[in-house]
């Protein structure tokens, strides 16, 4: 027996789907009804309520939203969310599902306002249900609809008495048929989550209306046309007087209009007002003139090639979930903009229409996606796919239909998206022809199918970038047909996913960003993805926290892997996304071989007339010099600049003296107008003019104790050569170290890898160090060196290791420490790190102060460099951690040569690092990491609530850390940021202060 929810049937009674005009830009009457509705939940979709039951005595739940987060965070009265990735939650048994399924009856009042007009017809419409819903008034079933995130329009004229009250009544069950074809990759949470309103449809009204606005830019000329069409109540051509006042333009629905215009773009959102009227209807739509072509394999936006920067967002709020409010969406764009985000792939669904009137306004590119995604069906080969159904094509087609007729006046959807992960097969072609009939002017885009047959750019998801190469170069793998291997290798390419941003990462952005630049067909990406899903709830304490998959006891859940994005849950912008801005900085400034900075616009469309060139010469903190360089660049265009010839450089100092660069934009034009904060760095880059002073030679003599141990200025040591005390602080922990907390990318194997970093750490028995001292002895030149062996057990991979101590001079303040180390036995094929682990006595650890120079100020790894730069930089233990919602490694400072730690006591120790060996290379500095934690610790907490401070300070003094990579779902780290067992050598000042 097929229930009605299990049917694969297109919404019934509802009207056809129309355009969505932005909020407030017509003048035909909008009534909301959201707000507190009446509501009960029930386990199965047979409820045996009264359609007409008024729910007098119901609970209150708030539309728009879930009733799963009803209570959050601190109570879950309608049940918990729950998260899977690819995986479907029930058994896979198309179109049937569960008995148990919980079912929301929703109750409100509708009234219409005594000016509501007589004449014309009354709508309801729904933004978003999820997943399958039936509509009733006073008792009376009207329509049933489904597509999640699609809107639902049900005529209510002839049923709606002026003056009286009516009870509407929505049924929504939590699954339906649709539900295998809506498994995106986020929590399953339900109900109606997108707002409602009654609204009026004059006769003669402007239901349906499509804006052509394209742009020639080989003469300037924008060409405009707009089809108006009625499709409630009557269907039929619309006649509507056309005009755009600033141009001074006039005519009618179906014409032509032309006009020299400023053409639309993400780098200059240009918007005319495009009055749309009739004589009972008046729409204002704002209008971007721009022409999206493809032309020998190369994606072009008026004209000029178009390299995507960009973010996969889904809709999420940590206590709303997917019923994202306005002020959310803006944060979400301004974000984007000020991070130097040029694109935004709507993954996996329409986004609130609001959200495009954004993306229009502020500009951003955007690829509009269907609401499909079918992945669980891959787990059994695509057996039974919708996809490839016939008995779903109309549903398909549908749901694609809707989507542009919904979006297409949108400048800035500039592509289309027939879904996600939804396999290949029939209806893929079938959603093609149907968006090409209504939009021949977007090109369409599908990575599932790899022939790229149907479509119209060639799609990958998380290609490695040695693959990524050989398609810019049209060389890539054949396809088994040649007819498509031959279509396909005409296409652009884009990057619909990759660099998986979980966690401590993503890894390996400047690769990819350098391959986009350098091939024509390469038309950039897309970030996996813009937020961390972490919903906001309360332990038993009382503590908030970032709940994933799992923490509300769900039997089948995919744990951390909603927590992949480039915001913290609370929209911080984690590392990641700072190191994205200054990986998509639309003005480069790299350093090359001979001195020089190469100063780039990447801007498609815009000179550099509005960025000030800023340099400053300074040495850590101190500023010696600073000045601005002449220097505007056109689009496209590059320069080399130095530093003045006449710039005085100051003798080598206990800090490197560097040439800092920033492009900064201070002001703003119309264009900028709302997004642009006062000083934003559009590129930076700097040079290294003087290098730090060598440290000097050490020249004091250990002494020994009376308890038969020894001095070496602040540092005590035991017989054996163990160091007890430094700096007059006990020392817990002392030794070389090679492993980390690993994090979310640690733990899977990344694509084409046989096992996780993480295992490979542990099968070398790196978690589980151990020292074994094997000789101390006295120098002749008054240094204590100790001998020993760090290894773990059960394996015979190891170190050996060299530990020399010697005061700095005749004082007792500062010791030196050279530390030589050199693998030895089988060798892993890469480490966490390689360095020295120390950990002292430091009862309020959080709060030291930490001021260094090196790189920052914030995180930065191997393959995450773009963001750091050399300066002096400040923060406290405290804020040098990194809160990823997953807690695992992070906080590593790079390239540091010198760091003073002051405690809460007022004492302190001061780090100065000389040159660091590793195998053949010689760095500056070290890379410093410092917790009120052990990594042991960090690797045990499932939440950052979890950590506590154990009363000691941990430091890591590394001579270098393995890469972040992305192999939580992407490659692994790339070669040249893997970390091999290899000799290293250390040298460290320790001094009193």
């Amino acid at each position: 027996m097929t229930l009605a929810h299990e049917s694969v049937a297109t919404p019934d009674g509802v009207v056809p789907p129309r355009f969505r005009p932005p909020a407030g830009s017509g003048d035909a009457p909008v009534v909301s009804l959201d707000g507190e509705w009446r509501f009960r939940l029930f386990p199965r979709a047979d409820t045996g309520v009264d359609r007409a039951d008024p729910g007098t005595d119901w609970d209150r739940l708030a539309v728009p939203g879930h009733w799963q987060l009803a209570g959050a965070p601190h109570t879950w009265p309608y049940g918990t969310p729950a998260y899977t990735n690819v995986v479907f939650p029930f058994p896979v048994d198309p179109p049937h599902v569960p008995d148990e399924n919980p079912t929301g009856e929703y109750r409100t009042t509708v009234r219409l306002p005594a000016d509501w007009p007589a004449d014309g017809r009354t709508v309801l419409r729904f933004e978003g249900v999820d997943s399958w819903f039936q509509v009733a008034l006073d008792g009376e079933l009207l329509a049933t609809s489904h597509g999640s995130r699609l809107p639902t329009e049900v005529d209510l004229t002839g049923h709606l008495r002026p003056g009286a009250d009516h009870v509407l009544a929505v049924r929504v069950t939590q699954w339906s048929a649709l539900s295998y074809v809506e498994d995106q990759d986020q929590w399953w949470l339900s109900g109606i989550f997108r707002g409602v309103s009654l609204e009026h449809r004059p006769d003669g009204g402007l239901d349906d209306v499509r804006v052509h606005a394209a742009y020639d830019h080989t003469s300037g000329t924008g060409t405009l046309r707009v089809d108006a069409a009625a499709v409630v109540g009557a269907e039929g051509v619309v006649d509507a007087r056309v005009t755009v006042p600033e141009l001074g333009l006039e005519g009618r629905s179906g014409e032509e209009l032309t006009a020299l215009v400023e053409p639309w773009s993400a780098e200059r959102p240009r918007l005319y007002d495009v009055v749309v009227a009739t004589d009972t209807e008046t729409v204002t739509l704002a209008a971007g003139f721009r022409t999206v072509a493809i032309e020998d394999g190369v994606f072009l936006v008026n004209g000029r090639p178009v390299k995507l920067r960009g973010v996969n967002r889904h809709e999420f709020d940590p206590l709303r979930g997917r019923a994202v409010t306005p002020e959310r969406m803006l944060e979400d764009v301004l974000l984007m903009k000020r991070h130097h985000v040029n694109a935004v792939r709507t993954s996996h669904y329409p986004p609130h229409p609001r959200f495009l009137d954004l993306c229009d306004r502020y500009g951003l590119y955007v690829v509009d996606e269907n609401d499909l995604e079918t992945h669980g069906f891959e787990v059994d080969g695509w057996v039974a796919n919708p996809t490839d159904d016939p008995a779903w094509t109309d549903v398909l087609v549908d749901r694609v239909t809707r989507m542009v007729r919904r979006d297409a006046h949108h400048p800035s959807v500039i592509m289309w998206s027939l879904g996600n992960e939804a396999g290949t097969g029939q209806n893929v072609a079938r959603m093609a022809q149907a968006v090409r009939e209504l939009d021949p002017t977007r090109p369409i885009h599908y990575e599932g199918d790899w022939s790229s047959e149907h479509v119209d750019v060639y799609s990958r998801m998380y290609a490695p970038t040695e693959e990524v190469e050989l398609i810019g170069q049209g060389i890539e793998p054949p396809f088994e047909r040649a007819d498509a291997d031959g279509r396909r290798r005409g296409l652009p390419f884009v990057q619909c996913e990759y660099a998986h941003a979980m966690g401590n990462g993503p890894g390996g952005l400047s690769e990819y960003d350098a391959l986009f630049d350098r091939y024509p067909r390469l038309m950039g990406g897309f970030v996996w993805e813009w937020i961390d899903h972490g919903l906001t709830r309360t332990d038993d304490a009382g503590r908030e926290f970032a709940a994933y998959g799992g923490d509300f006891g769900e039997a089948l859940h995919d744990g951390t892997f909603i927590a992949d994005g480039l915001l913290l849950p609370d929209r911080t912008p984690s590392p990641g996304l700072v190191e994205l801005a200054a990986v998509y900085a639309p003005v480069r400034v790299d350093a090359r071989d001979d001195g020089s900075l190469l100063v780039r616009n990447r801007y498609a469309f815009r000179d550099t007339g509005h960025v000030e060139l800023r340099w400053t010469l300074h040495r850590g903190a101190d500023e010696l010099a600073a000045g601005a360089l002449d220097l505007v660049l056109e689009p496209g265009t590059e320069a080399v600049v130095r530093p003045p010839a006449d710039l005085m450089l100051p003798d080598p100092g206990p800090e490197p003296v560097w040439w800092t660069v920033r492009a900064v934009q201070d002001k703003a034009d119309a264009l900028d107008e709302g997004w642009v904060e006062p000083g934003l760095v559009l590129g930076a880059g700097q040079l290294l003019l003087v290098d730090r002073a060598p440290l000097a030679a050490p020249s004091g003599r250990v002494t020994a104790t009376d308890e038969g141990g020894f001095r070496a200025g602040p540092a005590l040591l035991g017989a054996r050569g163990e160091l007890l005390e430094l700096a007059g602080r006990t020392v817990h922990a002392f030794r070389v170290d090679a492993w980390r907390a690993p994090t979310d990318n640690d733990r899977r194997p990344g694509r084409g890898q046989g096992q996780s970093d993480e295992q490979t750490w542990y099968r070398a028995g790196l978690t589980l160090l151990g020292e074994r001292v094997s000789g101390v002895e006295t120098l002749p030149d008054g240094a204590l060196q100790v001998a020993s062996r760090v290894s773990g057990p059960a394996v015979r991979t190891g170190f050996d290791v060299r530990t020399r101590w010697q005061p700095s001079g005749a004082g007792d303040d500062a010791v030196d420490l050279v530390v030589d180390v050199r693998p030895e036995g089988p060798a892993p094929e890469n480490v966490a790190r390689l360095g020295l682990l120390l950990a002292l006595d430091v009862p309020e650890a959080a709060g030291t102060g930490v001021r260094w120079a090196g790189l920052g100020p914030e995180e930065s790894y191997a393959d995450s460099t773009r963001a750091a730069l050399g300066g002096a930089w400040q923060h406290t233990v405290t804020d040098w951690q990194t809160p990823y919602t997953h807690p695992q490694e992070n906080g590593a400072r790079r390239g540091v040569t010198s760091a003073v730690l002051t405690f809460a006591d007022g004492s302190g120790l001061r780090i100065d690092a000389g040159d660091t060996t590793v195998g053949a290379s010689t760095r500056q500095g070290i890379e410093l990491s410092l917790r009120p934690w052990s990594d042991q610790a960090l690797d045990r907490a499932a939440h950052p609530h979890e950590l506590v401070p154990d009363g000691r300070l941990w430091l890591h003094l590394d001579a270098a850390q393995h890469g972040v990579g992305s192999a939580a779902c992407g490659p692994g780290v790339l070669p040249d940021a893997r970390l091999r067992a290899t000799p290293f050598r250390l040298r460290l000042r320790f001094t009193a202060v």
